[in-house]
């Protein structure tokens, strides 16, 4: 039998758990820290930030956010929605230049009812999809095979940012 290793992936099943609100938001402490990548942030911009998710459901998963700690969509301002959405165009621009999906799902969970695990600071989420990217691994191992480490993913999507 092969055995198929994501050592990556334990801190997220060994510490599941519903965060509470007090929790320290991650979007938060990226944004406040000056290690973008050591964050996985390839981009800032003056009023949103994107970042690789660290547990994603696919090659090339994006969150975007406003960078305000925001948890519902009227607390946005129309400059700062609008941002985070011209920022979101953008990255589906990138991606499909540099990963050239089939196609994407792309996503708002909006408060914890709805699956936000993050539910004070609003999100988008960028998920690359490619025909067949769904295989056996996820139905009879409940394993999803992600195909490129988040380090190779924050250089191709960092070093490839300019002029877009």
């Amino acid at each position: 039998m092969d055995h198929l290793w994501a050592p990556w992936r334990l801190s997220y099943v060994a510490a599941a758990k519903t965060p509470a609100e007090d929790d320290p938001c991650f979007i938060c402490k990226g944004l406040s820290e000056h290690d973008d990548r050591g964050n996985l942030i390839p981009l800032r911009t003056p009023q949103s930030v994107v970042m690789l998710n660290r547990f994603p459901y696919n090659n090339g998963h994006l969150l975007i956010a406003p960078r305000a700690h925001k948890g519902n969509l009227s607390d946005l301002s129309a400059d700062e929605l609008l941002e985070v959405m011209e920022t979101l165009r953008r990255m589906v621009s990138v991606l499909n230049r540099l990963m050239h999906p089939d196609g994407y799902n792309i996503g708002l969970n909006l408060g914890r009812a709805a699956g936000a695990g993050l539910p004070g600071h609003l999100h988008w989420h960028v998920v690359p999809r490619w025909h067949g990217d769904t295989n056996f691994m996820p139905l009879v191992g409940d394993t999803k095979v992600i195909v490129q480490s988040l380090d190779a993913l924050y250089e191709l999507l960092a070093t490839n940012l300019e002029g877009v």
